[in-house]
């Protein structure tokens, strides 16, 4: 229990079905060492009382749990060492493979709990043999981008109540009960960088000073100076510190030579990507390329593509239209119809 509204109402659904239930509240750092003095993120205060007060309201037992060393080791870490590497995290993603879905799971089953839930939207069924990971119903609040390194074993455990409910529904539920959280807004930003400013995030936070280099264009000619390869992001347009009479993109990054490498749009589309760390849900293995919809971001719409897997944990895809700033870093998340075949971390285009 988060202390928003989604986890508010899937609590309320669990005790309306019968189930013997218990809130928790995961502690993922302290807000001073993420410099927020403010206490604004989550895991406020405020977040925690807002927990609580629901399950009073629900009359079951609240108990707050830290994981901020698991979070710090990680997440956060594996976020700075991301953009480090010339990359563009996703950190929700891996707060869910290793805090929320293995973390607090392994905890719950020493606590005799049988399942965890949360409220996520997406949806959990099993075909032959399998647990698969499906799209909510509301398409518009569908989580299941950002879920799809569950496992079999965490299916099995974990239980999703809003997968088939639309935000509205969610709201008009929770102000019937009354609850405290139920007008409060959604979450917006990574959780540890409320302020978005993740480069200003990971200075204070690391006490490195990453230094400025080169930004050159697609025939190698120096055209001006970054301010340190964590500030960039393929795509990006917007602060670059320079100009030109067309519009101009950062295409690619470099940490060997310290560069960034600025074109025109058509440079930032590329045919294929290849990923690794590839985690399959409604299948164990790609026996043969498959005709798979793709999403390379969170909000992209899918994309048609020819999925193969190259290894053990690896894959290609090769879309029917080249995709605009294919991202080292981000997620590729395969879909069949309404159904999570599985995804992997982007390594790189082409």
């Amino acid at each position: 229990m988060s202390g928003g509204v989604d986890s508010s109402v899937a609590a309320w659904l669990m005790r309306q079905g019968g189930y013997e239930c218990a809130g928790i509240t995961m502690k993922l750092f302290a807000n001073d060492a993420i410099g927020d003095a403010k206490d604004r993120s989550c895991c406020s205060l405020a977040d925690v009382e807002d927990a609580r007060a629901v399950a009073y309201h629900l009359d079951i037992p609240h108990y707050v749990f830290n994981f901020s060393n698991a979070f710090r080791d990680q997440v956060i870490r594996h976020f700075i060492e991301t953009y480090e590497k010339g990359g563009t995290p996703n950190p929700c993603i891996d707060c869910n493979r290793y805090i929320k879905f293995e973390g607090l799971l392994f905890r719950a089953r020493q606590l005799d709990f049988d399942y965890i839930v949360t409220g996520h939207y997406g949806m959990i069924a099993q075909a032959g043999g399998r647990f698969l990971l499906k799209k909510a119903r509301d398409l518009k609040k569908d989580q299941s981008y950002v879920l799809y390194t569950l496992t079999q074993e965490q299916l099995a455990h974990t239980l999703f109540p809003l997968g088939s409910m639309t935000k509205q529904e969610v709201r008009e539920l929770a102000l019937a009960q009354g609850f405290v959280n139920a007008k409060k807004q959604d979450s917006q930003d990574i959780c540890f960088v409320p302020d978005g400013d993740y480069a200003r995030f990971i200075e204070q936070y690391t006490g490195k000073q990453y230094e400025p280099g080169n930004i050159i264009d697609t025939e190698g000619h120096v055209v001006g100076q970054h301010q340190g390869l964590i500030r960039y992001t393929i795509g990006q347009r917007r602060g670059l510190g320079v100009s030109f009479p067309v519009p101009r993109y950062v295409a690619a990054k470099s940490v060997v030579d310290n560069t960034i490498t600025l074109g025109t749009e058509p440079a930032l589309y590329a045919k294929a990507l290849t990923a690794d760390t590839l985690n399959l849900i409604a299948c164990t293995a790609l026996d043969r390329p498959l005709r798979v919809r793709v999403k390379t971001r969170y909000l992209q719409a899918e994309q048609g593509a020819i999925a193969e897997q190259t290894g053990a944990d690896t894959l290609r895809v090769e879309f029917d239209q080249p995709q605009r700033a294919i991202t080292p870093g981000q997620a590729v998340v395969l879909y069949d119809g309404d159904v999570v075949v599985g995804g992997g971390t982007i390594v790189g285009a082409g």
